[in-house]
């Protein structure tokens, strides 16, 4: 355990939490809706901190994070717990947490993570699997060292995160894979236990914070394939900047929507190749089977940059940035 960041006491041994949008108010004893912070004789601790559940060293594109560092090392780590309930979660083991005793994990310190980093030969540390966010405490201190030892910071989360929460970590953060998961307040509301709004704030507020931003959609048939929504979603994209990377993910039957099919190619398809008649520059496709669709191209000249397979990446006419070809300035962090 540890005594938590970002709340406040408001009188007869209550606390608001303030680190995402939930905001929970807890009495003496309670959680919050993400089931690892609870208030304790009137203080509000995290009971996850010293839990690693997940640590691993991955391709930077597993994320997915596709203008960040191609080709390097991310060491990755999550605790359990998550303020979502997503009926589609993949990590659900890791996420949805019953009880305290059920908070397991390895007690791992920031200072042992950005060791193993630099051991590793990671050129980042994401924050990643369950919701990183509700590892706040873990993060940002392991984020301060990773600093120090010239290790970029990166998060994938669901964007539920408050605006103090942002601004504290905004100084060591450098990308965030974000999950628009639809751009419908039911479909948060039905499926993720959520609402949308905050979600968008955060995307924009990371922009204007100088953070790099990539987005994922992950398509689920007959629940977020709506073509007019899905041109809601790009609208939204292209009124903050055409060249933010869409991923646009193919959905596989998990967790509580086992039942569901197996999202059609042919839709994924469709939804990248409106993105592109729209105006947006790099569009991925995820979970398919593809290289038109996992490559970096030139929005200018039309030159392949980045070719990828897999986890499989290749650096074919990127230098220092810009396209080698053309000299078009290709947005992302590159070094």
């Amino acid at each position: 355990m540890k005594q938590a960041l970002l709340y406040k006491k408001i009188g007869d041994k209550k606390v608001q939490c303030n680190l995402c949008a939930f905001n929970c108010i807890l009495k003496e004893g309670d959680v919050g809706v993400c089931k690892v912070r609870k208030n304790i004789k009137g203080e509000l601790y995290s009971l996850n901190y010293d839990k690693i559940a997940a640590f691993n060293a991955d391709p930077i594109e597993k994320k997915p994070l596709y203008h960040i560092l191609p080709s390097s090392t991310s060491l990755s780590i999550a605790t359990m717990g998550c303020n979502f309930k997503c009926q589609f979660c993949q990590n659900y083991t890791l996420s949805q947490v019953q009880d305290e005793n059920s908070i397991m994990g390895e007690n791992i310190s920031p200072e042992d993570i950005v060791k193993a980093a630099l051991k590793t030969g990671s050129k980042s540390i994401a924050y990643t699997y369950s919701e990183p966010t509700i590892f706040f405490e873990l993060m940002y201190e392991t984020a301060k060292l990773a600093k120090e030892n010239n290790i970029k910071n990166v998060m994938v989360t669901n964007g539920y995160m408050s605006k103090e929460a942002l601004e504290m970590i905004s100084t060591y953060l450098d990308a965030a894979n974000i999950d628009l998961k639809a751009f419908s307040e039911n479909f948060y509301k039905k499926y993720c236990n959520s609402t949308l709004e905050p979600v968008l704030n955060t995307i924009k507020r990371m922009k204007d914070n100088g953070i790099w931003v990539e987005l994922t959609t992950l398509v689920i048939e007959g629940l977020n394939t709506d073509e007019e929504e899905m041109k809601k979603i790009i609208s939204f994209i292209l009124n903050l900047d055409k060249n933010i990377p869409w991923h646009v993910s193919r959905f596989f039957p998990v967790y509580k929507l086992n039942n569901f099919p197996i999202t059609d190619t042919k839709t994924i398809f469709k939804f990248l190749e409106t993105g592109k008649h729209m105006g947006l520059n790099y569009l991925y496709g995820g979970n398919v089977n593809t290289d038109d669709w996992n490559n970096t191209y030139c929005p200018i000249c039309k030159s392949i940059l980045i070719k990828r397979n897999g986890y499989h990446t290749k650096i074919m006419n990127l230098s220092e940035g810009k396209c080698a070809n053309c000299g078009e300035l290709i947005p992302g962090v590159w070094k």
